[in-house]
């Protein structure tokens, strides 16, 4: 069935979203990727940062480049993300002892000389980039992503005493006539203190979750897995090795919208994998609040060195109130999606990042990004909306 088909069903279906803890060792990548980018802006805010971090068994490996002003030591910056996430250093290892490799260098100058500092600044690369939003939670996402974030900050932020860093949280919402009416299974597997009884981990996992998921979403049938594999002592990058942008559906629509072309993690503004992806959010959700469409989904397109998108595209799914013609129009008209626009419109120049990496990026009141507020783009997109119909 596909999009289109589905949104005009009557018959109920699965989504299901999954979601990571900070202490995950992918998310543990992207992390300490985002705090080296944050540091860097903070001493230079036109920093040119690709950073990728590897976490295996006694190895941390960060490689890359940076053109930067700013100098900044990584060692202190591990140790920072270890004492946030939970972990000490000697549990990054199973031998106790860990090697921090760093392989940075500056820009390539093929690529420095296409992406021009200015109003003209061109795209960091080429790329796809793909925003979604829909009004069926405040948060403007689809309400298995919501659930399985939140659940995994909620451990998180959770005082339970046995509780190690490392899990995950996957969530299955049925949906009638495109609402979403009930949760049929949550699974959540946790990192444990070895001595810990599975009855236990069970007991208070569940209760969490039942603090998450709002009462009306749960039925008698709804299905609570907890470690359901049994034990999970051993976690974190000493159990299994990490990887910076291995979590695209995790950062931004699970399974509901289209992935675009790259990774958020660890990289600057002028990249557009990152920039765009957060101007295809704002034009999607501003759209949705605006009342233009239930949902919708947003694709731009970049070439490197170029500042204009090579393509703008938007799919509401049969829900706009107009054709999608139109409002590709009005998009055109209201948004400026040249990179160095959006750097200033969206204050990307900010050392904001870090916060990101974890729980996703979009959505997220607790963070204040500036593509999560549309107020401003309302009035502008149904006044454009207006001429491009007139005209049409």
């Amino acid at each position: 069935m596909n999009e289109k088909d589905r949104n005009t069903s009557t018959k109920p279906r699965l989504v299901t979203a999954e979601a990571v803890r900070a202490g995950h060792p992918d998310k543990f990548c992207d992390q300490f990727a985002d705090m080296l980018l944050d540091e860097h802006l903070k001493g230079d805010p036109g920093t040119r940062v690709a950073i990728e971090v590897m976490a295996t068994d006694a190895k941390i490996l960060v490689a890359g480049e940076v053109t930067s002003k700013a100098s900044v030591d990584v060692e202190p910056i591990l140790k920072q993300l270890c004492a946030k996430v939970g972990y000490t250093m000697e549990e990054l290892s199973t031998g106790g002892e860990l090697a921090l490799e760093v392989r940075l260098n500056r820009q390539s100058p093929d690529i420095a000389q296409a992406v021009v500092d200015g109003e003209d600044l061109g795209a960091g690369d080429q790329g796809i980039m793909v925003g979604y939003a829909t009004d069926e939670t405040p948060e403007r996402m689809p309400l298995p992503v919501v659930l399985a974030q939140s659940i995994c900050r909620g451990l998180d932020e959770s005082r339970i005493p046995w509780l190690k860093p490392d899990g995950k949280a996957q969530v299955t919402v049925v949906y009638q006539d495109d609402a979403p009416v009930a949760v049929s299974t949550v699974v959540v597997s946790v990192q444990h203190d070895e001595d810990v009884p599975v009855e236990t981990i069970r007991r208070e996992v569940k209760e969490l979750i039942r603090k998450v998921v709002p009462e009306k979403y749960l039925r008698p049938g709804t299905r609570l897995l907890i470690n359901p594999s049994g034990r999970f002592v051993l976690g974190g990058p000493a159990a299994d090795t990490g990887l910076t942008g291995r979590k695209l559906a995790v950062d931004a629509y699970g399974p509901v919208a289209r992935i675009g072309g790259g990774a958020l993690s660890g990289k600057d503004p002028t990249k557009v994998d990152r920039t765009g992806a957060y101007a295809a959010r704002w034009v999607a959700r501003s759209l949705v609040d605006a009342g233009l469409a239930k949902c919708c989904e947003v694709q731009i397109a970049y070439a490197i060195g170029r500042a204009m998108p090579v393509s703008v595209d938007v799919d509401t799914f049969g829900t706009g109130i107009v054709p999608d013609g139109v409002l590709r129009k009005a998009i055109r008209r209201t948004f400026d999606l040249r990179p160095s626009a959006l750097i200033r419109d969206l204050k990307l120049r900010r050392p904001i990042y870090a916060p990101l990496a974890a729980y996703g990026h979009f959505g997220r009141a607790d963070t204040k990004a500036p593509w999560e507020e549309t107020e401003a783009n309302e009035t502008a997109l149904l006044i454009a909306t207006l001429c491009c119909l007139k005209e049409s």
